[in-house]
């Protein structure tokens, strides 16, 4: 396995592509293509969406590279919770990986679910860290994605 990269191995209960409709729905709505590159920020195994990170990683064709990766990628799965720091900061970080068309996706848990950041905080960071908010839809039970995506600059 590739340095960077997450294992996505799994045992005979393993069936492939998520059946779960939601899921299935949620990575065509992000719009994730074959052959592209996912940069995965803020995973933690207690409360990420597992279903959706292998359907991410069976629709890209590739692995999820983790935090470690030094790779320029096409998007960045940014879970993100209300405790985990500054949200300006980790989006000023996501972006110095991605390519000139790349995007960001936010995830935040559901409004009553602990982690829960407020949509008026990522309103206020996203055109602080130089980036566009363009679409947002519940993607499964538990999280919310955001689509992000750096401002163009006027020449």
């Amino acid at each position: 396995m590739a340095q960077g990269s997450v294992d996505y191995s799994c045992d005979k209960r393993c069936l492939g592509p998520s059946l779960n409709p939601q899921v299935t729905s949620a990575v065509d709505r992000m719009g994730i293509k074959h052959g592209e590159l996912i940069l995965e920020v803020g995973f933690d195994s207690t409360d990420c969406d597992a279903e959706l990170r292998e359907a991410i990683a069976d629709k890209s064709g590739n692995a999820l590279l983790d935090d470690d990766s030094q790779e320029v990628v096409d998007g960045v799965l940014l879970w993100w919770r209300e405790d985990d720091g500054d949200l300006v900061d980790e989006l000023v970080d996501a972006l110095t990986f991605l390519t000139e068309a790349g995007h960001i996706w936010l995830m935040n848990p559901k409004v009553g679910l602990p982690g829960h950041t407020t949509p008026s905080e990522i309103q206020d960071a996203v055109p602080t860290a130089g980036l566009t908010q363009t679409t947002s839809f519940v993607a499964t039970p538990q999280w919310t994605a955001t689509r992000l995506v750096p401002r163009k600059s006027r020449k």
